[in-house]
């Protein structure tokens, strides 16, 4: 049997010159933009806020990321979240929901789905909390309850707006009812709000559905939406599902909701600051415009 010389051009020089130009390609270096499939440097869509140059669609945002670009430089602090129990019902289906946690919590470096936030927008204190849809798609459970409930406290102790930034597949249905129980505790909370008159804002964001549209995402004294996003309570595919017709173009995004009274405002989230600032300044009879030209002061820890 007859053996083929080895082509040493072919099969050594070649290698050895691809392996020396090599170039290794970060594999979030591109974004795709889901509307239009353009792709943009990360980097680009990053400093644009995640929001895609050209076709201005909204991606979803981090909670430190959305706080960041909210409040004043130099001026806001977290607001420290009461600790729940961590597995109450020992639940477990593919995976024991301990270890979810654990997971979610390496990916986002949070504790749970919401962050707190207080400080100062457009020079006016703010209390802002922020559902982070990374973890574990922003369920609520007790843990982001309690920090629902600790955020309206901060609020109420500082005499300052209470504004929500809502981002959520619904309850956390590793916890069962104690996940539910939350809907009754963060509306309590938003009472509590409304009996001290201090502003309650809403800011709905892609996705916001289930248990927490059912309570305080809709409780709202203003509610504002981000362009596109999906507001709802049952998704759009289970409902076509169940009555076995089309829905209209557009159904239950944050443009339809607007046009039948659900949403005050649809508010792209270069204008978001701006917006809510003019809000609060109106709502609590200060101007945020000449707050914002003085120096900007440290606000003290909350209590």
């Amino acid at each position: 049997m007859m053996v083929e010389p080895m082509n040493w051009i072919s099969e050594v020089v070649r290698p050895k010159i691809k392996t020396l130009f090599k170039r290794e390609t970060p594999e979030n270096l591109w974004v795709k933009c889901p509307d239009t499939g353009q792709m943009v440097f990360h980097k680009e869509v990053e400093s644009n806020h995640w929001v895609i140059p050209g076709s201005e669609h909204h991606l979803k945002m981090s909670a430190q990321a959305r706080l960041k670009m909210m409040f004043d430089e130099g001026t806001w602090i977290d607001v420290p979240l009461p600790e729940v129990a961590a597995d109450p019902h020992k639940f477990r289906d593919e995976k024991r929901y301990v270890d979810r946690l654990k997971d979610a919590r390496a990916k986002t470096g949070m504790a749970d789905a919401f962050k707190i936030g207080f400080g100062r927008v457009s020079g006016l204190p703010m209390t802002l909390a922020v559902q982070d849809f990374a973890f574990m798609a922003g369920s609520l459970g007790m843990a982001a309850g309690e920090a629902f409930v600790r955020g309206a406290e901060t609020a109420l102790d500082k005499r300052t707006p209470y504004v929500v930034f809502t981002a959520s597949g619904g309850a956390r249905m590793q916890e069962g009812i104690l996940s539910l129980m939350q809907m009754p505790r963060t509306t309590v909370a938003v009472r509590r709000l409304n009996a001290a008159r201090l502003p309650y804002i809403v800011v709905l964001t892609n996705p916001t559905t289930g248990g927490v549209t059912a309570s305080y995402a809709m409780l709202g004294d203003v509610h504002l939406a981000e362009p596109g996003a999906l507001i709802c309570f049952a998704g759009p595919r289970v409902i076509e599902q169940t009555i076995r017709e089309k829905l209209p173009d557009g159904f239950q995004r944050a443009e339809y909701l607007k046009a039948h009274g659900m949403v005050d405002q649809v508010v792209h989230r270069h204008a978001l600051k701006e917006t809510i600032a003019r809000l609060c300044g109106l709502l609590t009879n200060q101007e945020p415009g000449a707050a914002a030209l003085r120096p900007a002061q440290p606000v003290p820890e909350p209590a």
